[in-house]
């Protein structure tokens, strides 16, 4: 009896511990790390071809998404707003499982992910989850010359 109570106990740890990290690093929105070593496709460069719509102006919000997505409908209502309020920023959104060559080239685990990309296409930003819109206004702040 107390072996299934304590089995109990780790369980709801371990799924509490997991959730608050999730919650804490989902929609993040990563930058750029031109020091590291470790693997990155951040300053990549992706061309309209890649994503099948024209590059933004200033900016490109690229959404990769699954049609079960429900982060995905709150990412594109976020980023849909967000490109109404800062001209020159356009949003692309990718069905990831017709798209499997870009997903794999870009290590697209889960979905949403959204790619920040500039003007030229080089990616400058990441995030998993549904972001925040004053996180995307943010990195775009970042990434608009």
């Amino acid at each position: 009896m107390t072996t299934g109570l304590g089995i109990l106990v780790v369980v709801l740890i371990a799924a509490t511990a997991f959730g608050l990290y999730r919650r804490f690093t989902d929609g993040h929105i990563k930058g750029v790390d031109p020091v590291s070593d470790a693997p990155t496709h951040d300053g990549e460069v992706l061309s309209a071809a890649d994503i099948g719509e024209p590059l933004g102006e200033r900016a490109t919000l690229v959404q990769f998404s699954t049609a079960f997505c429900q982060p995905c409908r709150a990412a594109r209502r976020t980023l849909g707003e967000v490109t109404g309020m800062v001209e020159g920023v356009t949003h692309v959104e990718i069905d990831a499982e017709s798209h499997l060559d870009l997903v794999r080239r870009l290590d697209v685990m889960r979905t949403p992910t959204i790619v920040v990309l500039d003007s030229t296409g080089r990616i400058r930003r990441r995030a998993v989850g549904a972001p925040r819109t004053a996180d995307v206004v943010a990195a775009l702040g970042d990434v608009i010359d």
